[in-house]
């Protein structure tokens, strides 16, 4: 028999936030499609721990930085689960660039991936959502793109224009029965963060974190944010376009 169960597509789900939200998704009752960067056996560990769960997931990779690689990625998944209903981009990078010494690679990285990647997957799927009569995007953005952090610029730069970029995008998507928010985590306990949550040099940073953490919970779970992407995607939110939820443990609420 034919399933007609619902897919998902999640890039950066090999990890942190997006492997949790491939896990979530799939325990609603998605099919997933598993994105990792360019470990094929990454994506391929999260889908077969998925599968021994009871889901049906799959892992694939691209290099979400290329319009090319994203319309592949698209069309494989298509080919595969014969449908697509979610896009979730939770692929991407995290380094510092301090104005008058910052590294030019790492500026156009953060840029290429947080940005344009998530651009270049949006534009592959809309035309396939658009043929199927609607569909769910849901972007993860930051915290970063609502408050400022030094010595972050270009990561801000990247998150607040995924969050515009998501209330354009729903003016403009509204209309064919697509739905495109972002969630917006704080500091979430993932790889990215490791050496700040566990190394001893580092512990005048996790005090100065924790000070300015109203629920002091410093690191909130990849699982918390997974909850609200799952809420994004799912009939519950379906009068939400534009929307971003934070996440971000009371950071970004005031002094």
């Amino acid at each position: 028999m034919h399933n007609t169960a619902k897919v998902a597509i999640v890039t950066g789900g090999s990890q942190g936030i997006g492997e949790a939200a491939a896990r979530r998704l799939a325990a609603d009752g998605f099919r997933i499609a598993v994105v990792a960067s360019s470990d094929r056996a990454k994506a391929g560990n999260v889908a077969e721990a998925i599968n021994s769960n009871g889901g049906d997931a799959a892992g694939f990779t691209c290099d979400v930085r290329d319009p090319q690689a994203a319309r592949r990625l698209i069309a494989e998944v298509q080919n595969m689960f014969g449908r697509i209903d979610v896009l979730v981009n939770a692929a991407g990078i995290f380094k510092p660039t301090p104005a008058g010494s910052s590294d030019a690679q790492q500026v156009n990285q953060m840029i290429d991936t947080n940005l344009k990647g998530t651009w270049n997957t949006i534009d592959a799927v809309v035309p396939v959502l658009k043929a199927a009569g609607g569909g769910r995007i849901v972007n993860v953005a930051s915290v970063a793109g609502v408050t400022g952090f030094g010595t972050y610029a270009i990561y801000c730069a990247t998150k607040a224009g995924i969050i515009l970029a998501t209330r354009a995008l729903a003016c403009e998507l509204g209309r064919e029965n697509i739905n495109v928010n972002c969630v917006a985590p704080g500091n979430t306990a993932t790889a990215i963060n490791e050496d700040i949550r566990n190394d001893a040099a580092m512990q005048g940073l996790r005090d100065y974190m924790t000070a300015r953490t109203p629920s002091t919970r410093t690191f909130s779970e990849p699982e918390d944010i997974a909850g609200a992407i799952a809420f994004l995607a799912s009939d519950a939110a379906r009068a939400m376009h534009g929307s971003c939820i934070l996440m971000d443990e009371g950071i970004s609420a005031g002094l």
